[in-house]
């Protein structure tokens, strides 16, 4: 099992209610007690649009905001990794996409993903597709997940789409499950 915490950048997060960072911070406690390996991936597209297709809406739209360089593309330092946590950095919305995400989770023996991060809609979900595609067992952490405005379609995933691959639980019921298990 990892824990994957994306997109907390100090930029992206700006909007997050407390209450989905305390999440966060919670879900890392749970996993640094529990052993679990964390994994943070941060989003740095690459300066001059190399690597971001103008038929990207999505990317084409925020290249200027989330650029190698651009401010506040840091983790956010209320949830900074700890020296033991793996940080990567990932060129397009999943995870998955050339972060070398899946060579780092396969080294660790790692079948089973809890998801945390930014967005529901975005990173979360590409990350999640990819994810089952590549037979991983999955979890997603409700409250620690964040959609911005879009609360409706923060809703629709949680309850309609991510059961249908994954477990979704609250960061505490999370917590719970990974202590009993130790």
């Amino acid at each position: 099992m990892a824990l994957l915490v994306m997109d907390v950048q100090t930029a992206i997060v700006a909007g997050a209610p407390p209450s989905m960072l305390r999440a966060v911070r919670a879900a890392l406690n749970g996993a640094h007690a529990a052993g679990i390996p964390v994994v943070y991936i941060q989003v740095l597209l690459r300066p001059g649009r190399a690597g971001v297709s103008p038929r990207n809406k999505r990317l084409t739209r925020l290249h200027e905001m989330l650029t190698e360089g651009a401010p506040g593309l840091e983790i956010l330092p209320a949830v900074a990794p700890l020296p033991e946590d793996f940080v990567l950095t990932k060129h397009r919305v999943s995870s998955f996409a050339g972060s070398g995400l899946d060579v780092l989770l396969r080294s660790l023996d790692v079948t089973h993903l809890v998801l945390t991060g930014v967005s529901t809609s975005t990173a979360v979900l590409s990350t999640a597709l990819a994810a089952a595609d590549l037979d991983f067992e999955l979890t997603v952490l409700s409250d620690a997940c964040f959609n911005g405005t879009a609360v409706a379609e923060h809703e629709l995933l949680l309850t309609e789409l991510f059961p249908a691959i994954a477990d979704v639980m609250t960061t505490d019921q999370w917590v719970a499950q990974v202590g009993k298990a130790r």
